[in-house]
């Protein structure tokens, strides 16, 4: 770390104090021996969601939110639980370590996570995720849903 003072390249730590998302630091040059603060922070990759079109979109966790909350309406999900997924989805695309996502690996997050939390809710998701045709495609995923238990 470069001395703000006189320019010299080292320095060493006398207190870090770590905060949310950040870590500040107290310095010390080794030269002019005197003090500075630095912070540091993580840095979050964008993730860019490729649209079924082909368009891109940078992600958008209030979409994601949401489309979750249109699904659990009049359902006893609460809002907590449904941040609660988004926090988790958000945080496996992260991981991933891919910086573009297809829309269909995030609905298919999305599914999976609601499938656990309220079946109707999933239901509901389902039908706009994979564009249900007819009644017999609905009822196609409804008897699999009933097989699973």
């Amino acid at each position: 770390m470069k001395c703000p003072f006189c320019g010299f390249a080292e320095s060493k730590v006398i207190d870090s104090r770590p905060n949310d998302e950040t870590i500040r630091r107290r310095r010390e040059c080794l030269s002019c021996q005197k003090r500075f603060t630095t912070y540091e922070f993580v840095e979050h990759m964008p993730i860019v969601v490729i649209k079924r079109d082909g368009s891109r979109q940078s992600f958008d966790r209030v979409k994601l939110i949401n489309s979750m909350v249109r699904a659990c309406d009049k359902r006893q999900v609460s809002l907590a639980d449904i941040e609660g997924i988004a926090d988790a989805i958000e945080l496996e695309v992260q991981n991933s370590l891919e910086r573009e996502v297809p829309s269909t690996r995030i609905g298919e997050l999305v599914m999976k996570r609601l499938k656990s939390v309220d079946e109707v809710a999933y239901v509901r998701f389902a039908s706009v995720y994979r564009q249900f045709k007819d009644i017999s495609t609905f009822m196609e995923e409804l008897n699999k849903l009933l097989m699973e238990k």
